[in-house]
């Protein structure tokens, strides 16, 4: 029991010792909150729909328009703040170190991968408006693992490596976001809206292939990188991504034959 608990102290120890520039910023100090979010959120997907069972579907047209319109402004955000703060410190594509300084540039890149973090956050109401309007079919492995997944994956990248050769990933997920959004919030719009969403398919395609690009990138990093950036990283996101990778592919072939079928 002694040694239990010593291993769960160096753990902790462990993942309180981050970047120091993130000392006092929400979930940031202690792996405690997030870890909070993240049962709270399966406890969400494990009793939320027993508790719809004998109510009705909530009505939430007008906050989902406006929930998948906030997150796609916050995705456009996330995205331009990455981009310029990359460019105004000349990022190499092939291996980029964190710059853990105070500069200007590297604040910025910090605050987006911050906020893209916090972004991750807010997606998991994805699966509340999911609930509350009686959808649980949409209420996938993928759709779960996903945003479950994602939520811890961010933070221990945001806590440790808030940039340098992350910048892809962040920057890839948050462009891709910003059509996953506009579609969601005007497929929220109603039925008469089906006319303007012929591109829905491009969308997993889209998605496919930024897991193709963020794999490529961090496995380059794990073969060949010589700029000191911790292959630990980029082993994990060339491993997140393959399983991203196959899950939305598996999702993709079975809409595309249920599609051809109907």
């Amino acid at each position: 029991m002694a040694g239990l608990r010593g291993n769960l102290t160096l753990v902790e120890t462990y993942l309180t010792h981050g970047d120091e520039r993130l000392r006092g910023w929400p979930f940031m100090d202690s792996p405690v909150p997030v870890l909070t979010v993240f049962v709270l959120y399966l406890m969400m997907v494990k009793q939320g729909p027993k508790m719809m069972e004998q109510r009705k579907p909530f009505q939430v047209q007008g906050p989902m328009v406006l929930y998948n319109l906030a997150v796609m402004v916050l995705s456009i955000y996330i995205t331009f703040e990455k981009l310029i703060s990359a460019v105004q410190s000349s990022y190499s594509l092939k291996c980029q170190p964190v710059d853990y300084s105070d500069d200007p540039r590297a604040i910025r890149m910090l605050n987006a991968s911050y906020w893209y973090f916090i972004s991750k956050i807010i997606e998991l109401l994805d699966t509340f408006f999911f609930i509350v309007r009686k959808k649980e079919r949409q209420i996938t492995f993928l759709h779960v693992y996903h945003h479950a997944i994602m939520l811890l994956h961010t933070w221990w990248f945001v806590k440790f490596v808030p940039g340098g050769q992350t910048f892809v990933l962040g920057f890839l997920n948050s462009f891709v976001h910003i059509w996953m959004y506009a579609y969601y919030g005007l497929a929220a719009m109603g039925p008469h809206m089906q006319k303007y969403l012929w591109w829905k398919k491009y969308l997993t395609k889209l998605q496919l292939f930024q897991f193709v690009l963020t794999s490529s990138h961090a496995l380059y990093n794990v073969c060949f990188g010589d700029c000191g950036f911790p292959r630990l990283f980029s082993l994990s996101s060339v491993i997140q991504s393959a399983i991203f990778f196959s899950l939305f592919m598996n999702f993709y072939l079975q809409a595309y034959r249920k599609s051809k079928t109907s």
